[in-house]
């Protein structure tokens, strides 16, 4: 990692306290290819998973448009409806079903590695959950902005201001 990169989560889904102590998490580790332009912009990233008998760590690389799409899932689970996140084929997936307690299943598919399908119940998550992984988002683009800008298929260019 570059000594601009800075560990911080995307994601971080839990149980309530007093609950089995699952968590799903995807920690932004830093920039993939710092100072290059054509993998600037893309996030070294990693997803976690914590529960009574597994703990596994799945790599993953963000592209810039994975972040939109992050935005995009985030309205479909606020509107307490199934979805799918990450599901290119080029990195471990990830669904959120939401049930009718209240709380969330969490399903992490690494389709293009080891195959392996972990899925976490999360329950009674906090009933602002969405918004707190809003803010997360919000969080990541702050610490790693976009800096590169395609100007034409396969030409790129730092963005004005930018400090890379």
């Amino acid at each position: 990692m570059g000594s601009t990169d800075r560990v911080i989560n995307l994601i971080h889904l839990a149980d309530g306290p007093g609950t089995s102590g699952h968590s799903v998490s995807l920690r932004v580790l830093g920039r993939f290819r710092p100072g290059i332009l054509t993998g600037h912009d893309f996030l070294d990233c990693e997803i976690v998973i914590v529960a009574e008998s597994v703990n596994a760590t799945f790599s993953v690389t963000l592209l810039p448009e994975d972040l939109e799409d992050w935005e995009d899932a985030l309205a479909s689970l606020e509107s307490r409806r199934f979805t799918t996140w990450l599901d290119s084929g080029r990195t471990p997936s990830m669904k959120f079903k939401p049930d009718e307690s209240g709380g969330l299943w969490v399903s992490v598919h690494d389709g293009p590695s080891s195959g392996v399908t972990v899925t976490v119940p999360l329950f009674v998550p906090p009933a602002a959950w969405v918004g707190a992984q809003r803010d997360l988002l919000a969080g990541v683009r702050e610490v790693y902005p976009r800096e590169v800008v395609e100007t034409s298929p396969g030409a790129y260019e730092w963005r004005s201001g930018g400090d890379a």
